[in-house]
């Protein structure tokens, strides 16, 4: 097992070290939203540029603790090229992971924690706000289970973080940049009815 916890610390600051899709997009035709962890002083910006249902392209840029910033990049490299759709099942399964902890200390949950109602109360309590105009955990879109039958997509690296779970305070910081990207998502939602 620590040699799979090794790993996963390398790939988390290999992100850190060289965040993926770092930068800036002109808005609009973007959308910028801001993410704030005040336990930790993290700050995430996502631009997010969405056309006909399909993540085209996204940057992240901010400052925080190694585990914000490399999730921020994991996000961007996974949502990248995705429709909204798979976006937002990302969004529910990353923070379904988030949520095992929890679950498993109700005795509530499947094995791997990414469905049922328990995956959506315990991720919306432990997600932070994205900003002070609208908090990714107001609307619960973007978490609890997908459609009836429908398996969790794969996260691989996302799975790197794994471990934060059993550092409640940190949960956090994992999932700024996922709750500041569901803002993003419903805004280019908004935009385009």
């Amino acid at each position: 097992m620590a040699g799979l916890e090794d790993l996963y610390r390398e790939i988390i600051l290999d992100h850190y070290r060289n965040p993926r899709n770092r930068g800036e997009l002109p808005t609009p035709p973007a959308h910028r939203m801001e993410g704030f962890n005040p336990l930790c002083g993290d700050e995430i910006v996502v631009y997010l540029d969405v056309e006909d249902g399909r993540v085209v392209d996204i940057k992240i840029s901010g400052q925080g603790c190694s585990i914000s910033q490399s999730s921020a990049s994991m996000m961007s490299g996974a949502v990248k090229g995705k429709t909204v759709a798979e976006a937002r099942a990302l969004i529910r399964a990353f923070k379904g992971m988030m949520s095992i902890h929890e679950q498993r200390l109700d005795g509530e949950g499947d094995d791997l924690g990414l469905t049922g109602a328990s995956s959506s109360s315990s991720a919306s309590s432990s997600s932070s706000s994205s900003s002070s105009s609208a908090s990714a955990e107001d609307g619960d879109s973007d978490t609890g289970a997908g459609a009836a039958g429908e398996a969790p997509p794969k996260l691989g690296d996302l799975e790197a973080l794994q471990g934060v779970v059993k550092f409640p305070v940190r949960i956090k910081c994992a999932t700024l940049s996922w709750n500041t990207l569901a803002q993003g998502l419903d805004e280019a939602a908004a935009a385009a009815s």
